[in-house]
């Protein structure tokens, strides 16, 4: 064959094209299962985060994970991890949003009374060191800690992130990352858009426990009879 003709110049540019192909589907179909079990394995470390558990010195994360999660209930399409945590229950709920340079999310945990918030974790693709990446840093999240995502009347608002100074009408607040105005923007839009989605999980919340109503028909009949 002519090698200055077109014929060899396509015959050669799709023989090196289906080359190149099989050799990528190959590693794909070996790298697969080992990427998805270091995407899950960041998850869980992500998760562990919004559950104030240090893994910093910890051989074995996974396991630590499966030991305190118990269970991922659906709630409308969106994951709701349920932990336990020294004896009492933990529901983490999964965030996501926007950035000023990119896609930012992380975990929310909340007590069983779906209204304190227990931890919290954030992640970013692309957000400016020293600035609105700090989201990702301790001093930042640990605000969250002991806020209350519920109004005074029971409604879901979530908490407010704002300049320090600034007041939020009928919501709990944190301080934003000074300079970095858009990504604290993007993390109270964030709670408050991913919180509104939970809704329905949120406001259900649990039955009275059967010893406290005997108890207080026990109280209502007592009244009565002194009566």
């Amino acid at each position: 064959m002519n090698t200055n003709s077109n014929t060899y110049t396509i015959v050669y540019a799709t023989v090196v094209v289906i080359i190149v192909a099989v050799l990528l589907a190959l590693v794909s179909q070996v790298l697969g299962p080992r990427q998805q079990a270091n995407i899950q394995l960041d998850q869980q470390k992500q998760i562990l985060g919004a559950l104030k558990q240090d893994i910093s010195n910890c051989d074995d994360p996974a396991a630590l994970y499966f030991s305190l999660v118990k269970d991922t209930l659906d709630v409308n399409g969106h994951p709701v991890y349920v932990a336990e945590i020294e004896g009492a229950t933990k529901y983490v709920l999964k965030l996501k949003g926007a950035g000023l340079w990119g896609g930012i999310g992380g975990y929310l945990a909340l007590d069983d009374d779906k209204n304190t918030i227990y931890g919290a974790n954030f992640n970013h693709e692309s957000e400016t060191p020293g600035l609105g990446a700090l989201i990702v840093e301790l001093p930042f999240r640990q605000q969250f800690e002991g806020k209350h995502i519920r109004n005074a009347e029971g409604q879901v608002v979530s908490v407010a992130v704002l300049k320090a100074g600034t007041m939020a009408e009928g919501q709990e607040q944190v301080d934003a990352l000074s300079g970095a105005t858009i990504t604290s923007t993007g993390v109270n839009d964030m709670l408050q858009t991913n919180l509104a989605e939970y809704a329905e999980f949120l406001n259900d919340l649990p039955a009275a426990e059967p010893e406290a109503e005997e108890a207080n028909e026990e109280n209502q009949t007592s009244n009565q009879t002194e009566e």
